[in-house]
């Protein structure tokens, strides 16, 4: 299994080149993302992961679409189910719109491990990207959606969280045996 990098790793810092076209559909672009999705699997804080965090220099990332639904309230008597996971992929992705407005959020980085802080994102954002298969689609999304896409985004230009964010914080975890 791929491990995610870490702050310091120089693909971090470079700017990810686009999926060439002949990549597309290909076993090769279907094993990157798979990699991308084992890599992300156990880190159930994790919601989105970007190529270069693993190391490999594309404009790749995926989202854990089960990580981002708010879970239904607890009942009593009833076992709650987890989500089926649901991986989406954005190929040579770019934001096409923003929201004028801006909100702070909360923020951390599985690449930047243990460090949370807070930054100020679009209310709302529009990407273009592809997928798999090479087929080009447009989505829009608010909140927590446009938020992953733009800290992802930010991993394919070689930016991390740490670089724009406000009131950073270290918590360590403590493991008991």
């Amino acid at each position: 299994m791929k491990e995610i990098v870490q702050d310091g790793a120089p693909v971090l810092r470079e700017i990810a080149k686009p999926v060439p076209e002949e990549l597309f559909g290909t076993p090769e672009l279907a094993s990157i993302i798979r990699d991308m999705e084992e890599a992300l699997d156990p880190f159930l804080e994790g919601v989105a992961l970007a190529a270069p965090q693993i190391g490999v220099p594309y404009r790749i990332f995926i989202v854990r679409k089960d990580r981002t639904i708010e879970p239904a309230p607890m009942q009593e008597n009833v076992t709650p189910v987890p989500p089926v996971p649901e991986n989406e992929v954005y190929i040579n992705p770019e934001i096409v719109k923003t929201s004028r407005r801006r909100a702070k959020m909360d923020e951390g980085c599985l690449s930047v491990h243990d460090v949370y802080g807070t930054t100020k994102r679009h209310e709302r954002v529009t990407l273009r990207a592809r997928r798999e298969d090479g087929s080009r689609f447009e989505r829009g999304a608010g909140g927590l959606m446009a938020q992953i896409f733009e800290h992802e985004t930010d991993h394919l230009n070689g930016i991390l969280f740490i670089d724009h964010a406000e009131h950073l914080i270290k918590i360590s975890h403590e493991r008991t045996l």
